[in-house]
């Protein structure tokens, strides 16, 4: 089966500014591959303009490398284990510019694996060399999985969170950057 690893929109402005929309996970870890699917569901469905789709996967590295095209916001669609009944879906803000706590290691760059934190580390490490910027807002959209054992699919509370989630990241996208709540959603 062919996949598509990005999809634009070529109109370039917005009253938002540019938007990345990243799906994030491995489709081989069961309900990792949340962020994957979600971004999946949207391929094809309208966007507002400036905004793009990137199934990021687990190529950590190629999505550091994406955000140097200047985008001004970037939405992460990932699994967030915070605890929660499993399908439960958050919207969590994110301070791009965050330092890293005390004694971390510089961002290791994996070809195959990169946790978002450590995907920014890279973006501001790429960033601060080439003289660009950060984007300005960054969010994740995050769902409780219920495994992230070995094996293709997802498990039946994350599927019936996928479509879900897709229509919340349509949401956001159209509203200014940091108009969110931060409550958690789930499907019952």
């Amino acid at each position: 089966m062919a996949t598509t690893d990005s999809v634009s929109v070529p109109l370039p402005d917005s009253s938002h500014g540019r938007t990345l929309i990243a799906g994030i996970g491995n489709i081989f870890l069961g309900d990792d591959g949340f962020g994957v699917e979600a971004v999946r569901r949207l391929t094809g469905r309208p966007l507002p303009p400036g905004v793009d789709l990137m199934d990021a996967g687990i190529r950590g590295v190629h999505l550091a490398y994406r955000l140097l095209d200047g985008y001004r916001r970037l939405v992460l669609v990932d699994t967030v284990d915070r605890g929660a009944p499993p399908g439960t879906v958050y919207v969590i803000e994110v301070d791009p510019a965050g330092a890293p706590p005390e004694g971390a290691p510089p961002a290791r760059l994996d070809g195959h694996g990169m946790d978002p934190a450590a995907v920014l580390r890279l973006v501001g490490d790429l960033h601060a060399g080439a003289g660009g910027t950060l984007p300005e807002h960054v969010q994740v959209v995050g769902c409780q999985p219920l495994s992230a054992e070995e094996g293709i699919g997802l498990s039946e509370p994350v599927a019936a969170a996928v479509g879900p989630a897709a229509d919340l990241v349509l949401d956001l996208v159209r509203r200014p950057p940091g108009a969110v709540d931060g409550t958690a959603h789930r499907r019952r």
